[in-house]
Order: structure tokens, then sequence, then C-alpha cells
């Protein structure tokens, strides 16, 4: 009596075809025949393209993928999405520099970083160094003689406030201890 294995008669049999078994090699062909015909950039979530050296290539790029990742529903949806916006990284600089000897204001478009080391003060003359960052609005008007003036007198007035307070803190510590002692001393 000859023994036969149990899964030979499995194999034997000719496959069931059934209407789920059709539907679904449709869809796979399907899909097959749109990635032939429309190639999509779908990256492998396993490994990035490249970046395997050394390593064993994955058997099947799709075994951890869900449907979501199916290149038919990439046809779908434009390729819009998946592009990246477009920013543009060349800004005008908007922040503004005065001169501290004159009060004349830079806010060309050139950012004054990318000036060269000479730059020199066109009202007046200064170096690049006696610029400072100035922070308030700048009104067109900002360089005409009148509002230069009087912005000069601002930044004079609060440097001498600036001169000033070292001084003011000195003097406020000196009364401090002064004080400490002589509350010792008395009591």
């Amino acid at each position: 009596m000859k023994a036969t294995l149990p899964h030979t008669d499995i194999l034997s049999k000719p496959p069931i075809i059934s209407p789920v078994t059709t539907l679904i090699s449709y869809w796979t062909e399907k899909r097959m025949a749109l990635q032939l015909h429309a190639p999509t950039r779908v990256s492998s979530l396993l490994a990035p393209s490249g970046s395997n050296v050394g390593l064993r290539p994955p058997s099947d790029r799709f075994a951890l993928k869900s449907s979501f990742f199916s290149p038919s529903l990439h046809l779908l949806i434009s390729p819009q999405a998946f592009a990246t916006p477009k920013y543009s990284m060349r800004v005008a600089s908007k922040q503004t520099y005065i001169c501290r000897d004159c009060g004349y204001i830079y806010s060309d478009r050139k950012p004054f970083e990318k000036l060269p080391d000479n730059y020199l003060c066109p009202v007046c003359g200064a170096p690049k160094r006696r610029f400072k960052v100035y922070a308030p609005p700048v009104n067109k008007n900002a360089n005409e003689a009148a509002v230069r003036k009087a912005r000069k007198a601002e930044l004079q007035r609060d440097e001498a406030i600036g001169q000033a307070l070292p001084i003011a803190i000195g003097v406020g510590v000196v009364a401090l201890a002064a004080l400490y002692f002589y509350l010792n001393n008395t009591f």
C-alpha cells in the first residue's frame, strides 16, 4: 500500500474559483496595470532607496504597508498634495540700523550684515561699527534733517541714561552697605 501525505491530496485538486478570488485577482491586475502605465513616487517605508548599504533588501516592499499606500490611491490624489509648499527664503532684511552719531537710519534692501566693513554713514561718515539695531517702526521721511536731529537728541539722552545708570547703581550699593553697618553698630 502506497503512503501518501495529507497535503498532496489538496495540491492535486484544481483550485476553487469563487467570485471573491476573481474580484481580488481583477483588482490586483488592475493595480499592476496602473503601476506600469503611471509611475508614482511611492517611497519605501522599510528602507530608503540607496541608504541600505550592507543590508539585505526587503523581500516584499509592500509587506508592512497598509492599503493607504496603494499606488492607485496616489493616482486619485493630486500631485500638489505631495509637493511641499514652495516658500522663498530670499526675504529682504526688515531690520533697520541707526547711526549713533547723526541718527541716520539704514533700511535698504541689502542686509546691513552683508555690507563691507569699510561702509561709512552717508551723512556723517561714521564707520559701520557706530551703527546699532533700531527697533521702532521707520517712516518714509525717516532720514530728513529735522527728524534725524530729533532722533539724535533722543539717542544722546538714552546714552546719557545708559552711562549714568552704572554710577547710580554703585551709589545705591554703597548707600545700602553704609546703612547696614550703621544699623549693626547702633543696635
